[in-house]
């Protein structure tokens, strides 16, 4: 007999249309990703413009590949989820300083090094995931939501000192993007609302061609077929020591993992095993590393950005991704589509990121809905969190004055309030302490409820 058993959401294959227009959207609110990324880095280094323009058709080949790596997890690589891969804004920013420290070959190096570093320590992580719980998961989802708020805040507000900053016309856009994408969630129903956040974005792009200010010019000109050359900085060098920064990251990198793959499955109603679906994201971010460290990209790892995309659409299909992945890989093929997407103006493409990493806070705050937070494990919990993950990103420099090691934790709020939510929450659920205190304060008045609880943890 015949399964006839329904597939899963996950699993399910749209009409080719609704793939392609699903896809497009995935792309369109990630792209500004690889671009920026390669933008930061030849702007830091000097790189000649026919180099970026390479560095930029390798950075999304490598996305779309790693895309469909993810979207069909062949020999347990990738975790058979609707995933983007994109650069990672830290790696890239690590990427640039170990360079500028020393030179491209070893930061192509510490790249690859750290790709591999990932394998060697993925069985110590996954042994670990029980101190993940929804808690967690859930500040860091918060945190994540406000990092990459205040990041692509900056990009659309510009830096203090500078002609462009806090630009009537610059922020007028991103808001009228926001307000389009929610007026067409609220009167659109059936695929054209799940659309919402591609027609925002379309309708904040044809805003900004009516007031001249989305340039077309270069769209055409230059070569039409890119095909991205490996080594592009020379034969990599490996240095462990330059590399140190990105090896330190990779394990903040694997407790993002973590929340994104529990996330992304709460999304789309999928039950997993976090043992074993999460090491299988981190195997897709660690080959797809290696895979970029060739083409002299940074870390390639899976997209925040796309939790909030299927979480606004609310289709769950994982060949949507694929279709992307595909979409990503034409882009990387063909220059004038890499032009075109870098025509966008960056006022939209902020004005949509927004409202999709805003969505990423409200999944936070669902998953912590359905946590006991009147208890004093859970509100301690994520009240140290917050401090933590907060303090570096509403004040930032705070640490400016701290060794340069201790930075690339303590800066990143991200990291901290990650790492905090797991020791308090080891501390409290984990540790048993609590019969100690007490008989350090008053050992002859808890001593009989001492004995009772130690019986009561075997």
């Amino acid at each position: 007999m015949k399964n006839t058993q329904p597939a899963h959401a996950v699993d399910e294959r749209l009409p080719l249309l609704k793939l392609a227009l699903f896809g497009l959207q995935h792309v369109l609110v990630v792209a500004a990703s690889p671009i920026t990324a390669v933008f930061l880095v030849a702007k830091a280094l000097g790189l000649p413009s026919a180099l970026t323009v390479e560095l930029i058709s390798a950075t999304f080949l490598v996305c779309g590949l790693g895309t469909l790596l993810q979207s069909f997890g062949p020999l347990k690589f990738g975790a058979r989820l609707p995933f983007i891969m994109v650069p990672g804004g830290a790696p890239v920013v690590l990427f640039v300083l170990i360079a500028q420290q020393t030179n491209l070959q070893t930061a192509s190096g510490a790249v690859i090094l750290t790709g591999l570093f990932y394998f060697l320590l993925l069985p110590v992580f996954a042994r670990c995931l029980r101190f993940f719980p929804r808690i967690v998961i859930g500040t860091m989802l918060i945190l994540v939501a406000a990092n990459l708020i205040k990041i692509y805040g900056v990009v659309i507000v510009g830096r203090p000192g500078t002609t462009e900053f806090a630009s009537p016309l610059t922020i007028g856009l991103a808001l009228a993007t926001v307000a389009f994408t929610v007026l067409f969630a609220r009167i659109f129903k059936g695929m054209l609302g799940q659309l919402a956040v591609l027609l925002g974005l379309l309708a904040g792009s044809a805003l900004a061609a009516a007031l001249g200010v989305m340039n077309f010019t270069g769209v055409w000109s230059g070569a039409v077929v890119t095909i991205p050359s490996p080594l592009p900085f020379g034969m990599p060098h490996f240095d462990v020591l330059a590399a140190l920064p990105l090896l330190i990251f990779s394990v903040i990198s694997m407790a993002e993992a973590t929340g994104q793959t529990v996330a992304i499955a709460e999304i789309v109603g999928k039950e997993i095993d976090p043992s074993v679906t999460v090491p299988k994201t981190i195997r897709g971010d660690a080959l797809m590393s290696v895979l970029g460290g060739l083409f002299g990209t940074s870390l390639i790892i899976t997209s925040s950005e796309n939790i909030g995309i299927v979480q606004a659409t609310g289709i769950r299909s994982r060949f949507v991704t694929a279709a992307a992945g595909v979409i990503l890989i034409v882009i990387a093929l063909l220059a004038p589509l890499s032009r075109l997407a870098n025509a966008v103006p960056t006022a939209v493409v902020g004005g949509t990121a927004l409202i999709v990493f805003s969505i990423i806070g409200v999944m936070g705050i669902n998953l912590l809905r359905q946590v006991d937070l009147r208890s004093r494990a859970n509100m301690y919990t994520l009240a140290a969190a917050l401090t933590m993950g907060f303090l570096p990103i509403v004040v930032p420099g705070v640490y400016s004055r701290f060794p340069a090691s201790l930075q690339i934790v303590l800066g990143n709020g991200l990291a901290m309030g990650a790492l905090t939510a797991v020791i308090v929450n080891i501390v409290f659920e984990h540790l048993h302490l609590n019969w100690r205190v007490r008989d350090a304060a008053n050992p002859a008045r808890h001593l009989e409820a001492a004995v009772n609880e130690n019986h009561s943890c075997h």
